[in-house]
């Protein structure tokens, strides 16, 4: 019974330590390795000292957390290409604290963003993460990380500053993003260059992500002309044949591209006054291994 109450509990709270640890690490697979040592450690805590399970779970989560991104940091310093974090389908309905703004919250799971915090060390990410997504006081953060709430409020503002400068100002509305999405792929399986051309900001550039297991660009395409004329090289006769699906991916509209009834690739675009300003592309297919139902 005991046991039974453990899972329980564990389990009420898995959204948001699954939100945390995804946020830190950008892959699925690490964050649930993340989550079954959490569980290790809470089935095996006395739970008659903990207060707050709450609490208890994000403190070991978060520190967990830390530790498995001092060790794939090192790993991604390898990556073959540009690094993109994991796609994920996305549903907040109990990951998000009610405190939480929800725009914030949705905003920080981004493709965009979550790029940007891979420029953090470890403890900026995870002050970020707890502070900016989920509302969390600087005091509770203080004690997570066994840190002074002094030393937690100037980790907070370094990261605050790096992710406003370093993230796109990009629009979330869903219905735009949908029908830009829609016309964009409309222009590149009709081989229209001008008609992806009109899409594209002045800036625009492409974010492929292969890690060196897929054919996809292993350096960032920069320039309309360029992004567009490749998008229409991949897109021509296409062999087997693409089905494409639109679908909820890190809180924005995303195109899921199956070839063979198998995911191939996922499509998302930053969207900035109307333009596409970036192209993420995701091709590496251990990073659509969850999408296979989709």
């Amino acid at each position: 019974m005991l046991e039974e109450t453990a899972t329980d509990v564990f389990e009420a709270h898995r959204p948001v330590l699954f939100g945390v640890a995804y946020r830190m690490l950008g892959r699925v697979a690490d964050a649930e390795d993340v989550l079954q040592d959490a569980w290790l450690r809470w089935s095996g805590a006395d739970r008659t000292e903990v207060r707050e399970p709450r609490a208890f779970l994000v403190r070991i989560t978060t520190r967990l957390a830390i530790d498995r991104l001092r060790q794939v940091q090192s790993r991604r310093e390898s990556y073959v290409g540009p690094w993109l974090p994991e796609p994920l389908a996305t549903d907040f309905a109990g990951s998000a604290p009610d405190t939480a703004d929800q725009a914030v919250f949705a905003e920080s799971i981004t493709l965009a963003v979550l790029v940007v915090l891979e420029s953090l060390s470890p403890l900026e990410r995870a002050v970020f993460v707890l502070r900016e997504a989920f509302g969390y006081p600087y005091a509770e953060i203080a004690a997570a990380l066994e840190r002074s709430e002094a030393a937690v409020r100037q980790l907070a503002g370094r990261a605050r500053r790096h992710v406003q400068e370093g993230k796109p100002r990009f629009e979330v509305d869903p219905d735009r993003q949908r029908d830009l999405t829609e016309r964009f792929m409309a222009a590149a399986a009709g081989d229209d260059l001008d008609g992806l051309l009109s899409l594209l900001a002045s800036d625009a550039r492409l974010v492929g992500d292969s890690g060196g297991k897929a054919k996809a660009p292993l350096r960032i395409i920069e320039t309309p002309d360029k992004v567009a004329r490749f998008l229409l090289a991949v897109t021509k006769n296409p062999e087997p044949a693409m089905e494409y699906t639109l679908l909820e991916l890190n809180g924005g509209i995303a195109l899921l591209v199956h070839r063979g009834g198998v995911p191939d690739s996922v499509l998302q675009l930053d969207v900035q006054d109307g333009r596409i300003q970036t192209v993420y592309i995701v091709r590496n297919p251990e990073k659509l291994v969850s999408l296979a139902a989709s």
